[in-house]
């Protein structure tokens, strides 16, 4: 019997959509922006062994509904709109793609250091709005990144590959709080373990790159902005919840640090009435971080194979809950 995969968003390439198509009948609700309210979801749901796709919250609610679903593959690293609880009582496997978004999102957070520090975003602005007239004076200037130190905060594989192009590409000393400490990556990168608290009084930029989770949300709080200093910039690429949107806007207005620069937000997508867009000392990108044509071809192809190997009953090459289905 053909199994079925439901495709939940538009993230796939067409070569890989075409690697589905050869094995599996495919309920395709791609073209929608909310498949879940779409005409024959519910159907389509209740009869798929396997699912693929990104940015649809599966709640426990919608997982129950999913009768014969075996492997969820998400077209992402991280799992936060996913009840994996929910997903590992029913024993559906978790795919995500660690790993393969790695350079380019610590690319991006160099960017934002660089763009922060820089001013790049605010006075390009100002040469399209034609105010360069004059050489650019003390009003305009910026601050170094060569040789300041760096805090990272979450020193996964990303946190490492921004260490590694901090430390050998900017001369700049890196510390780094995480759960555990990371010795092989201490002596290759050349870095320090500190405390939290340490981290943020004495870092001219701290970089978050944890995971959002219920133990992540909002450490980023008005205490943790208290604590920096006031030339620091603080950069997010990790999730908008790891930070008390408030508390960082009231940190800018009160001086307490320099600037920010943000991939990611509390809600997304935001709008220009956000009160962190439109201000000259806050970069805010839209989410970014792993959004290159190579980089997201290579997400979905290792979603393919997650879902493949799932549904052959094979190991998956990164299945997010593999511990809990083992138990």
């Amino acid at each position: 019997m053909t199994q079925t995969v439901l495709i939940f968003s538009d993230n796939l390439p067409d070569d890989q959509t075409a690697r589905l198509a050869e094995r599996y009948q495919l309920a395709d609700f791609s073209g929608y922006e909310d498949p879940s309210a779409a005409p024959g979801f519910g159907d389509a749901l209740a009869g798929a062994d396997g699912a693929i796709g990104v940015h649809m919250r599966w709640a426990a609610e919608t997982i129950d509904q999913a009768a014969r679903l075996k492997v969820l593959s998400s077209v992402s690293v991280g799992v936060d709109n996913y009840d994996v609880a929910a997903l590992s009582r029913r024993g559906i496997a978790l795919g995500h793609t660690p790993g393969v978004l790695t350079d380019t999102t610590a690319d991006t957070a160099m960017a934002l250091i660089l763009s922060t520090a820089r001013r790049v975003v605010e006075l390009a602005e100002w040469v399209r709005a034609g105010q360069w007239t004059a050489p650019v004076g003390r009003d305009q200037f910026g601050v170094n990144v060569h040789h300041k130190r760096l805090g990272i905060v979450g020193m996964g594989r990303i946190g490492q590959a921004i260490a590694r192009r901090a430390v050998f590409g900017f001369g700049m000393e890196v510390v780094y709080h995480n759960r555990s400490r990371k010795p092989g990556a201490e002596d290759e990168i050349g870095m320090h373990y500190v405390e939290f608290d340490e981290l943020l009084a004495n870092s001219d930029f701290v970089c978050a790159v944890v995971p959002g989770t219920d133990d992540t949300r909002h450490m980023f709080d008005e205490t943790a902005f208290e604590r920096m200093a006031p030339h620091a910039i603080f950069i997010n690429i990790a999730r908008g919840s790891v930070v008390d949107e408030n508390a960082l806007v009231a940190a800018l207005d009160a001086g307490g640090i320099r600037a920010a620069g943000l991939d990611v937000f509390q809600d997304e997508p935001v709008g220009p009435g956000h009160a962190l867009v439109g201000r000259n000392d806050v970069v805010a990108l839209p989410h970014i971080g792993s959004a290159t044509f190579e980089t997201r071809h290579d997400m979905a192809r290792l979603a393919v194979d997650n879902l493949i190997a799932g549904l052959q009953g094979e190991q998956m090459p990164a299945c997010y809950n593999a511990a809990d289905l083992d138990r």
